[in-house]
């Protein structure tokens, strides 16, 4: 005859089971409930939907659809307009990353000298930001206008249609974009100079090191953090990039400014093709997300390097 035995219980074993129930019903827990209820309503259920949608050959109005597989993802392969959209984001991104974070460092360094009217550079450099990117689009509309007496035409004494040309629309679109959000990542770099030790630097002039090896040597290797920042949100909003083109251009002349996001626009509600346009979303989401994991892994890689 064999005899079993239940372990035996410790004293505080029962209080940490109650602890662990107490823990899942805390105040926390219940006030953060309604927050990740709407989120779960306004973002998560949305977003299933729109995956299953882009499986569907759905027109938008009514519920008449029928399950088409990958169909729509083998058009977007075959769409010139859709592979043309995703160059010119390209272009577009790589534009916008260097250009706006070498201004933005540049500005940085400027405002951050000793310099009186600092504070009022640092607003007039961050003023664009905070101006919708619709409005901005409309006031750069004026400036490219194609009269060679106005704009930025008269100021250069020039005769280009910066809108109208497609060989330099595209530019003008991140000239655009870059003069709106260089303020943006001057703040950013600002942070990461107002972060590093000044005995840092008076220990390198000590050594006798010239500005540029103090640069070198000292501020660019401590801005990695900063610099991190500002390339993950610029090749974000880089590929993602809608209103700007949209105001300015819708896209034109042709498909010279064309970008993904203005490409699904139009497939969804001027065409009808809400199942076509959300297989571009979906394509254009993961896209986004896997240049942003391997530009995070490299930038995270290099913090620690350095």
């Amino acid at each position: 005859m064999t005899l079993t035995t239940r372990p035996v219980e410790t004293p505080a074993a029962a209080p940490a089971r109650r602890t662990r129930r107490a823990d899942a019903l805390s105040p926390s827990w219940l006030f953060a409930a309604p927050a990740l209820l709407i989120y779960a309503a306004v973002v998560l259920y949305p977003s299933v939907v729109g995956v299953l949608y882009a499986f569907t050959d759905w027109s938008g109005v009514g519920e008449d659809m029928s399950f088409v597989g990958l169909a729509n993802f083998r058009a977007i392969l075959g769409d010139e307009q859709a592979m043309g959209s995703l160059g010119n984001t390209l272009l577009l991104t790589v534009a916008i990353l260097v250009v706006q974070n070498g201004v933005g460092l540049l500005l940085a360094l400027g405002v951050h000298a000793k310099l009186k009217s600092r504070a009022l550079l640092r607003v007039v450099f961050f003023a664009p930001v905070v101006v919708s990117p619709v409005m901005v689009a409309f006031l750069w509309k004026y400036v490219y206008t194609p009269d060679p007496s106005a704009g930025l035409n008269g100021l250069l004494g020039l005769d280009v249609d910066w809108l109208g040309d497609p060989s330099v629309a595209l530019w003008s679109i991140a000239g655009m974009v870059v003069w709106q959000y260089a303020g943006y990542s001057m703040v950013i770099f600002l942070a990461g100079l107002e972060g590093i030790p000044v005995e840092l630097h008076e220990a390198a002039m000590i050594d006798g090191a010239s500005t540029l090896q103090r640069f070198r040597y000292v501020t660019w290797p401590l801005l990695a953090p900063a610099l991190t920042i500002n390339l993950m949100l610029s090749t974000i909003g880089g590929l993602k990039l809608f209103d700007q083109v949209f105001a300015a251009t819708n896209g034109g002349p042709g498909y010279a400014t064309e970008t993904l996001s203005t490409v699904l626009y139009k497939q969804a509600f001027v065409f009808g093709k809400f199942g076509y346009s959300t297989a571009i979303a979906l394509v254009l989401a993961l896209f986004v997300a896997a240049v942003s994991l391997v530009q995070m892994y490299y930038l995270r890689s290099r913090e620690v390097a350095q």
